[in-house]
């Protein structure tokens, strides 16, 4: 049996999306794979970025690099974000990751527990992990990593990035047997000297935009769609959905499509969602339900069984985003575990 609500991984997107990247930079490309890959399947997209290249892996949680690690063997280079948080020591190290280090306390409990290959965050204004650049340690034993984060990367013109980037170059210089790794999606496209020696982009290579909506250098890689459940003639007149969200001012013929915000269809669709159907952009009518929308298919050549694309190669998943006033990244880590998933391009 399948489900109304249907998410396709098309992988061989993602490693078009991987290669786009390396050529708009220029250096070596380490995938953020944390939250399930912004999830879409951390193993399948991991196994399938390795195979395409890509040797270094980001996570944000212990328990996601033990996952990972598991499903990729010995061979990749795995990164954990959070860092050495309380005694987390041992498992880091059974499972042969690197912690990035964001504080002092967490340097000591990594070298009380023998230390070895990690990395360090700087923390250049963002002002959520990593060490001050006026609080930054000493080179020690392990480091091979030195990395800072972007605030206003999506915005090319903020003068906030130049001055990260270049207290993170200052800030960097005292680790000079460490890699430098600066820039996240949007910072990949801010210009070669954010390269420094690799990249850590995520929502690019799932096919969101570095500036928040759709970029031609990038492919879709996740599509959501649903069946159309029933098909109806609207009287003038007559709402739709609960609270009367939508009122028609003339005849109207409206699709019930199986997927609602219990599959990650944001309620704030209303009242600006629009879906792919039958060649078209095409309105949600009312408000999101649980489990079903209404569309307007309106002389449209579409009947039951058929399909809607909420986000695809036809609905750019900015595009999507804006209309329910959120962001992709939202919108790919909130589709539900209901929805059956299709994987294209797996080897």
């Amino acid at each position: 049996m399948t489900a109304p609500a249907s998410l396709t991984v098309d992988l061989d997107a993602l490693s078009h999306n991987f290669h786009a990247l390396e050529a708009v930079t220029g250096v070596p490309v380490h995938p953020v794979v944390k939250a399930n890959a912004y999830g879409l399947g951390a193993v399948l997209v991991a196994k399938r970025l390795l195979a395409e290249g890509a040797r270094t892996f980001f996570v944000a949680r212990l328990n996601e690099g033990v996952a990972l690690r598991e499903a990729l063997g010995p061979e990749p280079t795995l990164y954990v974000l959070d860092g050495c948080v309380g005694d987390a020591a041992g498992a880091l190290k059974a499972a042969d990751l690197r912690p990035i280090l964001n504080h002092s306390d967490q340097i000591a409990s990594w070298t009380a527990a023998g230390g070895g290959a990690c990395g360090l965050q700087i923390d250049t204004g963002m002002n959520r992990l990593g060490f001050r650049p006026e609080d930054a340690p000493e080179p020690f034993q392990g480091l091979e990593l030195v990395m800072s984060h972007l605030a206003c990367a999506d915005e090319p013109g903020e003068p906030m990035n130049r001055r990260q980037r270049d207290a993170f170059a200052a800030a960097s210089a005292r680790y000079p047997d460490a890699l430098k790794s600066f820039a996240n999606s949007g910072g990949c496209f801010l210009g070669p000297d954010y390269g420094f020696d690799a990249v850590r982009p995520g929502i690019c290579l799932y096919g969101g935009g570095p500036e928040g909506r759709p970029d031609p250098r990038l492919k879709a890689v996740a599509t959501l769609t649903a069946e159309i459940l029933q098909i109806r003639e609207l009287p003038a007149g007559e709402s739709v959905g609960y609270s009367r969200g939508f009122i028609a001012g003339r005849t109207r013929r409206i699709a019930t499509c199986g997927a609602g915000y219990a599959d990650g269809v944001f309620r704030s669709n209303c009242p600006d969602g629009r879906v792919w159907a039958a060649g078209a952009l095409r309105p949600v009518l009312g408000r999101v339900s649980m489990d079903v929308i209404a569309v307007d298919v309106t002389d449209a050549d579409i009947g039951l069984g058929d399909r809607v694309e909420l986000f695809g190669a036809n609905r750019p998943i900015d595009d999507a985003a804006s209309a329910a006033g959120t962001i992709s990244y939202e919108l790919l880590t909130s589709i539900g575990n209901r929805c059956d998933r299709t994987c294209l391009g797996a080897r």
